[in-house]
């Protein structure tokens, strides 16, 4: 045997890889060197040192996590973080694929979950997701990519990147948030010099790999949109993929986390079996599968980091510190009657 290669608690190989929360470098397959800093500040690696061996993330997975299923969401991480991570998840849970997870919740597949399953995601479809592909090879896991259909396969970059105050500008009527972008100097629609979203081509190497699923089409923050723009992100980006690509999309997922009632409707009427949050937390097997919860995880967290969050420890400990700015909205901010009530005589 391969003395690279270990046995996890599951039984499954997995590469041996180690256990640290120090920075290094990466280069992409196109050359591009990136610093890919795996720890933070050493009070931060501390802390969540000492959460981890607490034992109460071991607790937690063993209670609330044993009979549930957790969902990830990373965005760009490098392939050397991608593989720790998954390493050390392999060791402590069963991963399986969202399609999975879907199918057995809507009756399409009669065996049970297996205990404390959980599942990889990715939001956005940055071009550096491309490089994880022979990460996911080697520990057979098929997580979800979320893409923005209105970037892939261009050099238009995503807005949030170029705001001189992303956050403000998210809490922002749509159409305020996009002159804003202009007048700061970023157009929506400009091709940039270094592209920052996959390319169709690299979807489709992607796809053998990973479900590519919808993200709307260029991630406005939908509850900020009209009535007719936030359904065009919805239908018009599950479409784009079935169409350009022959994928079937079964799950959106909500650009910021932040969604309403009219969100909700406007997925299921689109066809899609389900939609995921960036709310903190396990589903169990009654949850709403359009509400589904998912974990947030640094894509530059240490291994300490992910054990303490995948558990739920962090997010929950984080709910007494501050109130999240994403999530559920009773009604969207901004409705077609509210823009028309708006308007001018």
């Amino acid at each position: 045997m391969n003395p690279s290669i270990r046995k996890s608690r599951s039984g499954a190989s997995a590469p041996a890889v180690p256990n640290s929360c120090s920075s290094h470098e990466r280069t992409t397959e196109n050359g591009t060197s990136i610093r890919a800093e795996t720890g933070r500040r050493p009070l931060r690696r501390l802390i969540f040192g000492l959460l981890r061996w607490s034992g109460i993330p071991w607790l937690l997975r063993e209670t609330a996590q044993r009979l549930s299923t957790t969902i990830l969401v990373y965005h760009d991480p490098s392939s050397e973080t991608m593989e720790s991570h998954l390493h050390a998840l392999r060791c402590r849970y069963n991963v399986i694929s969202l399609a999975e997870y879907v199918a057995n919740r809507s009756g399409k597949i009669h065996s049970p979950l297996p205990r404390k399953s959980l599942v990889i995601t990715l939001d956005d479809g940055y071009v550096g997701n491309y490089d994880l592909r022979g990460v996911f090879k080697r520990f057979e896991v098929r997580p979800t990519i979320f893409v923005c259909t209105g970037l892939i396969g261009t050099s238009r970059g995503f807005w949030f990147r170029h705001a001189p105050d992303a956050e403000t500008l998210k809490r922002l009527p749509d159409d305020d948030r996009l002159v804003l972008l202009e007048s700061s100097g970023f157009n929506v629609d400009a091709e940039l010099p270094n592209r920052e979203a996959l390319s169709n081509d690299e979807i489709g190497g992607l796809s053998s790999f990973a479900d590519i699923q919808s993200h709307t089409a260029t991630h406005p923050i939908l509850p900020t949109c009209t009535d007719d723009r936030a359904e065009t992100e919805v239908r018009g980006s599950k479409l784009h993929l079935e169409e350009s690509f022959g994928f079937k999309v079964y799950a959106l997922a909500y650009p910021n986390g932040d969604y309403s009632e009219r969100e909700i409707s406007l997925a299921r009427a689109a066809g899609y079996q389900c939609a995921l949050t960036v709310n903190g937390g396990s589903n169990t097997r009654r949850a709403d599968l359009f509400r589904l919860k998912r974990i947030a995880i640094d894509d530059r967290d240490c291994v300490d980091a992910l054990i303490v969050k995948a558990s739920g420890l962090w997010g929950w400990t984080r709910r007494f510190a501050r109130r999240p700015n994403y999530g559920y909205v009773p009604r969207p901010l901004f409705s077609t009657a509210q823009a028309r009530g708006s308007e001018k005589p």
